[in-house]
């Protein structure tokens, strides 16, 4: 046999090699294929099936089950107090101030729904409350309310992006329908309207009183205060404006009338009040709304008063911590001086033992029972020594936007009640009088 030639055996060394690398290549490629589909494997069998629904961990038997707390439950699970006589309710969103008639049987309140309803009050017990509502125009939201003139009329003051105005509105009257059987009320009647009359400023608070003092002639007069430092006197029946006085003090909290009309008085920024004379001519009407006197004492901001219903004190709580009792009754135009007759300590502390001041205060009718408000917690007082009688606190969500005794009692069952009314959230609450000889010091 021929020995074979040197390139023919490196064309077969080299065949050999390149056939021992081809098969090494795809040795590997399949070994690699391979691992590829077991782990695809692995996967699809720990994956469940379509039908099969991954298990849930179910509770205990013992286990309860969680569910946050409505608002139902928490007003069915919060004790009630034992001065909460009823609610009116129906309201859609704050209610910002109330406003009793001087009977004590007519409750308004203005509400950021742009609505006043006037609700009867013929049985403080009852479960529904009749009322007439007043639907404000549109873009108007009503700031507060008065009710004047016994209850057939009420005064509003709303606030738009064109500044305040004030609205007074006639009860509707009962008009014959056409068939002659039933009777339909008229729409409540604006009788007289003013605009910007405080300029682009709120009105912080309406109030309105008989003028019954000297030669008034009787005729119903209210102030309009705003969120600035000027006040505004009208009367109620024309829409006149009687005058303007200015506090002169950066901000007013709020302002009052003396039930007979007499003396005007506002709390504001600083720790002086000022009481101003609403004059009136020999006819009867009011001449001029001058200067009288200030009361001077306190040691911080007066935040809140009311008159006492004789006309002749006045009762002012401060950011001072303390609350005085002035006698008004003096001869002013000869300089005599209003003089303190008591100071009391305001019996309201936060957490750390800081003395809280008050938002609103009200006197009871008979003058023996103040009541005083601060945040969403209201207080009964005994306005001859100062003690707490009662408390009740967050009764609204929120702070109390508006607090008012009815002048009169009105109807509880068989028996007559004298009766507190607070407005805040979307309701308005109404409360009986604590017993006088109680106190929570007892």
């Amino acid at each position: 046999m021929a020995m074979m030639s040197a390139p023919s055996l490196g064309f077969l060394l080299s065949v050999i090699v390149g056939g021992v690398l081809v098969l090494l290549f795809f040795a590997d490629y399949f070994r690699r294929r391979r691992i590829e589909v077991q782990s695809i494997l692995k996967a699809e069998l720990e994956k469940p099936s379509a039908n099969q629904r991954p298990s849930k961990s179910r509770p205990s038997a013992n286990t309860k089950k969680l569910r946050p707390h409505s608002q139902a439950d928490k007003d069915q699970n919060k004790q009630h107090h034992h001065l909460d006589v009823n609610t009116l309710k129906g309201h859609g969103d704050l209610v910002t101030a109330l406003s009793f008639s001087s009977d004590g049987r007519n409750l308004a309140t203005a509400c950021a729904d742009e609505v006043v309803r006037v609700f009867k009050l013929d049985d403080v017990s009852s479960k529904n409350f009749k009322f007439w509502r007043i639907n404000l125009p549109a873009g108007k939201q009503p700031t507060t309310v008065a009710v004047t003139e016994g209850a057939s009329s009420v005064v509003v003051a709303a606030q738009a992006l064109q500044g305040s105005s004030l609205y007074m509105y006639r009860e509707p009257t009962a008009k014959p329908s056409t068939d002659g059987k039933q009777t339909k009320l008229s729409p409540p009647e604006i009788m007289w309207e003013h605009h910007k009359v405080h300029d682009m400023r709120n009105v912080l608070t309406l109030v309105a009183a008989r003028a019954s003092y000297g030669t008034a002639d009787g005729s119903t007069i209210v102030a309009s205060c705003s969120e600035g430092t000027d006040i505004k006197l009208w009367h109620v029946t024309s829409g006149k404006n009687l005058g303007t006085v200015d506090t002169n003090q950066l901000k007013n909290h709020m302002a009052a009338i003396s039930p007979n009309g007499r003396f005007l008085a506002a709390a504001a920024f600083t720790a002086d009040v000022k009481v101003w004379e609403i004059v009136y001519s020999k006819d009867g009407s009011a001449k001029e709304v001058a200067k009288a006197m200030q009361l001077k004492g306190h040691k911080s901001a007066v935040t809140c008063l009311c008159f006492t219903s004789n006309s002749e004190k006045i009762i002012t709580a401060s950011k001072d911590g303390t609350m005085r009792i002035w006698n008004i009754n003096v001869r002013y135009h000869l300089d005599e001086d209003p003089k303190t007759l008591k100071v009391f300590p305001i019996p309201l502390h936060d957490a750390k033992g800081t003395v809280l001041h008050y938002d609103h205060l009200s006197l009871s009718p008979d003058g023996k029972i103040l009541a005083a408000t601060n945040g969403s917690t209201l207080q009964w007082l005994c306005a001859e020594t100062g003690k707490v009688l009662d408390t009740a606190d967050k009764e609204h969500e929120g702070g109390i936007t508006g607090i008012a005794w009815a002048p009169q009692t009105i109807p509880m069952g068989s028996e007559h009640v004298t009766i507190l009314a607070t407005s805040g959230d979307k309701k308005v609450k109404l409360w009986l009088a604590p017993d006088l000889h109680s106190s929570e010091d007892a």
